[in-house]
């Protein structure tokens, strides 16, 4: 955890002796009276939390951490890259959830799909609450205060008719057209272009990509069709076959810094 992030109402009120953030303030990070930690609100700005009192044992409301808290900036922006994932098993997805929020993505779409386990859409995951987690989870670890949007569907034609982006890249293991790093930095539509004075790769400003990942067994024929229909390139990250979490880190991670975010 290297932010506190609270919702508007907590901001402005104390945290109980109980409450997880203050034991990792008071225990983890040996805070007392008048130090200060990192906080943001979630959703808004990030800055710095004074501890003005703790209350003493014995008295009512013993341990409760009162702050103040200032305000320093708007928060570390998401990036524009929206992920697709085919609905991956309940343990895995919350990994998946951690890192890419980790990572700064805006957005997170679970669909179901043609080889995908059934059982797995009907996780609570998602219903208790514990996806978001997740994804505060990674925020948190990260440093920032805004987390990403999740959506879910049915199916793979109901996402991509909620999906939004300039550029499309489906990550596919079977006949891709081309590596992952070759439609990035190569030929006319590649995310990153040799523009820059010094002849260094630049990535377009503010260009939205999205990318899709399929759950565990991969995308049928009739996905691919579907994804190239609606403009999405196949590309490949080598003859490993990965797992739907490490996947989807691994690509974000790399077109991200393809697109000038992680430098």
């Amino acid at each position: 955890m290297n932010i506190c992030l609270f919702t508007p109402e907590e901001i402005s009120g104390p945290m109980s002796k109980r409450d997880e953030r203050t034991e990792h303030i008071v225990k983890v990070l040996h805070k007392g009276a008048g130090d200060t930690f990192d906080a943001g609100i979630i959703g808004g700005a990030a800055g710095t939390a004074t501890i003005t009192k703790i209350v003493p044992k014995g008295e009512p409301d013993e341990g409760a951490l009162y702050f103040d808290f200032t305000p320093a900036s708007e928060g570390k922006p998401l990036y524009p890259l929206t992920m697709i994932i085919g609905f991956p098993r309940p343990i895995q997805l919350r990994r998946l959830l951690r890192d890419v929020a980790g990572l700064g993505v805006c957005a997170v779409h679970l669909t179901g799909t043609e080889l995908g386990d059934k059982s797995y859409m009907k996780s609570t995951v998602v219903e208790k609450g514990a996806a978001y987690q997740m994804l505060l989870d990674g925020t948190a670890q990260a440093a920032s205060t805004h987390v990403p949007e999740l959506f879910m569907h049915a199916t793979l034609r109901e996402c991509l008719e909620a999906v939004q982006g300039e550029t499309k890249i489906a990550l596919d293991n079977v006949r891709p057209a081309m590596s992952l790093h070759s439609f990035l930095y190569s030929g006319e539509d590649s995310l990153v272009s040799q523009t820059s004075a010094t002849g260094q790769p630049t990535a377009g400003a503010g260009q939205s990509v999205v990318a899709a990942i399929g759950s565990e067994r991969g995308w049928t024929d009739k996905e691919r069709a579907l994804l190239e229909k609606d403009g999405f390139t196949r590309c490949g990250m080598g003859v490993r076959v990965l797992r739907t979490e490490t996947a989807a880190t691994v690509a974000g991670a790399i077109i991200l810094d393809a697109m000038g975010k992680l430098g």
